[in-house]
Formats: structure tokens, sequence, C-alpha cells
């Protein structure tokens, strides 16, 4: 089929149209000059024959949250939206190079710039999700390049409000990055569909194809639904990609929704585990603060009030319910996976109280701040501060040993690092089984991961599979 050919741009005042930079099913992008401030831009401009006024809406509704949402550095920047003098909607914005499906298809990705990529953009999507907002179409295309060289989530044109996607409504999807429930037609998208998704595109950085893509043979959609639908996605076939990253890969893309991380940033702290693992130096995941400090005129005298504002509340942080197994445990959510994990650990989420500081000039109140700041990172970021298990305890079967541990009180985002054998894997639950033959000895230890930094280990813990624990 014969592409088409791209609309004529439209009269934008301010902005003198130079070329166009790509076209698709319902737009058009074009590279426009701007005049004030002097700059180039990206110009996105829907198709004449398809705008109507729900798809106005629809636009409108990308353009604001779009607006909401691209504070974020790795969130397309939108600077403007409007309707152009002959009715079609555009979006103004950030210009990128090209987009990363036009780079993995051509070269190897090395895998520490592939990790980067998927903390940066799984921070972008966490972000999103605790705005209450899916994405709905994570794939390589959508990531694009920042004249700086910093990957940026693009295209929130079919994103949904999450538990609230209309069902009679058709939902765009990328077949090759979708996950099994919503190419059945389960679901019309979920968080750890997003994690699906993320994790697929992921993949495809590292194996130069999509994750159910054979390689000589037919690719066709339905070719790669059913395969898709059946999973069990195979290894990368790098031999520079580590055993834990490719675990991590294969458990968030599996087919069953429950044994995936129940959130992107579990996924991402999967991935920062893999950097530390690699010894390679740690990509922040860039999420919004818990709460943040502003400055508040007062009516005495120059006394300044830093008070501490509590952030939005998220809508995407609930956890779904796990299905119990045998004994009363509850699945748990592994960021790495191994042989068998079960159990999940109670965590609580901790608000610090609203702070109130004065002082009597600006000075001392700057001299203050900065103390509480540096006394706050100390806090933070000394090993003091990451909880520590110490009481893993372990009860053989006849196939498997299952270890257990007392939750030493996690706060949202944290995960346990078990490592076993010089193997190390991430997960949020308190049990973690291994199966095997009769008579092998299996040991672990178990350490917490908060905000990309590993705390103390507990003690090894053995255990005889078909012996005493």
């Amino acid at each position: 089929m014969a592409r088409r050919l791209p609309s004529d741009p439209p009269v934008i005042a301010g902005f003198t149209p130079v070329h166009v930079l790509g076209s698709g099913g319902f737009a058009d992008v074009f590279l426009y000059e701007q005049d004030m401030p002097r700059r180039q831009v990206a110009v996105k401009v829907l198709l004449d024959e398809v705008v109507d006024d729900r798809v106005r809406q629809m636009f409108q509704a990308e353009a604001n949250l779009m607006a909401r949402l691209s504070t974020h550095p790795s969130i397309l920047t939108v600077f403007q939206a409007s309707i152009a003098a002959d009715g079609r909607p555009y979006l103004v914005m950030e210009l990128c190079s090209s987009s990363l499906s036009e780079r993995y298809r051509r070269e190897p990705v090395p895998v520490s710039e592939v990790l980067a990529i998927g903390i940066r953009i799984g921070a972008a999507l966490e972000t999103a999700h605790r705005e209450g907002v899916l994405h709905r179409d994570v794939k390589p295309s959508n990531i694009l390049r920042t004249a700086y060289g910093n990957p940026v989530l693009s295209d929130f044109g079919i994103a949904a409000t999450i538990g609230s996607a209309d069902p009679d409504e058709p939902v765009g999807m990328s077949i090759p990055w979708s996950a099994p429930e919503v190419l059945g037609d389960e679901s019309r998208g979920t968080i750890q569909s997003e994690v699906y998704s993320l994790a697929a595109t992921v993949y495809s950085l590292l194996a130069g194809r999509s994750p159910f893509e054979v390689r000589g043979g037919k690719n066709g959609a339905a070719d790669l639904m059913d395969r898709i639908e059946r999973g069990g996605v195979r290894p990368t076939g790098r031999a520079d990609v580590p055993p834990s990253l490719e675990r991590l890969l294969a458990t968030a893309m599996s087919r069953k929704v429950s044994l995936r991380p129940a959130t992107v940033i579990e996924f991402v702290r999967g991935l920062q585990q893999v950097e530390a693992e690699l010894g390679i130096p740690q990509t922040a995941a860039d999420v919004a603060v818990e709460a943040w400090a502003v400055t508040t005129p007062s009516t005495d005298g120059d006394r300044t009030v830093v008070r501490e504002l509590q952030a939005p509340s998220r809508v995407g942080a609930r956890r779904r319910n796990r299905r119990s197994l045998q004994g009363g445990s509850d699945v748990g959510v592994q960021s790495v996976g191994t042989v068998h994990r079960t159990g999940s650990a109670t965590r609580v989420r901790r608000r610090s109280r609203s702070t109130l500081l004065w002082a009597g000039s600006a000075g001392v109140v700057v001299v203050a701040a900065l103390a509480v700041v540096t006394v706050l990172l100390v806090t933070r970021i000394g090993t003091g501060s990451i909880p520590a298990v110490t009481d893993v305890r372990a009860a053989a079967t006849a196939d498997s040993v299952s270890f257990s541990w007392q939750d030493p009180g996690l706060r949202s985002g944290d995960t346990y690092v078990i490592s076993s054998d010089g193997v190390s894997s991430q997960q949020t639950g308190t049990t973690f089984v291994v199966s095997g033959e009769s008579g092998a000895e299996e040991c672990i230890t178990v350490a917490v991961n908060r905000d990309g930094k590993t705390g103390a280990a507990s003690a090894e813990q053995c255990g005889t599979i078909g012996g005493a624990g």
C-alpha cells in the first residue's frame, strides 16, 4: 500500500513552516521556525479528514496531559496547543531527533545505554501512573532523543485515565509490544500491561528485534499475536546481557499478570540492580518527590516560613489483590525472576509531618535550610537509613527449600535483593522458594534496596532440599 502524501502545513501566527518531519495515520509532524523566542520546534497537526468534535476533544485532552507531564525530564515538552485557521488542531513541541526504532535494528545498542533508557523512560511512566494516566502505546518509536541525547517519552495520543477507559471504545495498539491480555481484549490496559510494554521495549533495544519476532520467519500481525498470547519469551541472544537482566525481562513479560512487577518503579529498581551488578554508574529514577518546600510571604517583618507540602495523591499506586497459595500465602511481585517465589510484604507508606521553620532574617533562613537539607541528605544516603533483614528462616520439602523473613520496614518502592549462588534477583515478597533435586543445598542472603542503594545483607541461611530446614 502506497504511503499518503503529507498534508500542507497550516498557517500559525508567529511560526514559519520549514519542511515535513513525518506522517502518521492521524497526524503529520512539521518542522517550524518560531519567531519569538527564535527556535526550531516540531508541530504535530491532525489531518483534516479525521477531525470531528470527538477527535478535537481527544486532542485537547492529549495537549493538557502532555503539558501537565512534560515538566518531567524524560517526557517530551509541549510549548503550545491551539487550533489553526483552517480548523486543524496542533501541538507545538520540543524538537527531537529520530526515534530509537531507527537505531536498534541497525546496530547493537550497548547494554549500559539500554539500562539507562529503560530507567529514565520507566521513571516517566511511573510519574504518569502516579497522575492516574496510562500511556498505552509504549514502544521504541515513541522514545525520542533530545538535542542533548536524552531519551524522552512521546505520543500520549491514546492515553487513558487508569481504571476509566471506555469499554466500548476501540483501543489503538502496537502489536509487537502489547501485553497478551490487551491483545486478547481481556483488558483495556493496566499498570502491569505498561510494565510488559516497557520490558518489551527494553528487550527490543537489546535484541535488535521485537520479543516475539522470528528472523526469517513469518512475522505478520496474526503470527505475532499468536506467539505473544502463548507467552514464553526467548533470551535476547546477546552474550553481554547478564542472566539477571534476561530473568527480569522474562518476568516482566510473563503471560500471567500476577507474576509481573506490580508497578513500573519496581521494574526500574530491577534495572538499577543490574547496573549495580555490572558495576555501571547508577542511573537516577526521576520520580516526583513526596513533598517539596515553598516560601510564602509573612506579615511578621522579614520572617520567611518554609512549609512542606504533600504531593498529589497517586491514583495508580494501588496494588491488585493476589491469588492465594497453599498455606494462606499470597503471590508476591517479583522484579527479577527466579525458580519460584511466593509471599508479599506488607508495606506501610510513611509521610513526614509538616515542618515549620522560621528565622529572623533571610540569611539565617538560608543557613537553617541548608542545615536541614544536609541532615536529610545524610540520613537518606547513610546505610543506617536502609533497614536490614535479620531473621531469614529455611523450610525444606521434598523438591524445594522455602526461605522466609519478617518485613523490616519497607517503604513504597523498596525491594528485597536476594543473592543465591552468586546471582542476585529482586522481589517485594517475604518468601523465596528454590526448587531442585533432593540433597542439593541452597543458600541465600537478603538485603533491602532503597532508591537504588542496597543496604547490609543478612547472614547467609542455607537449607537442603528433601532434608530438615
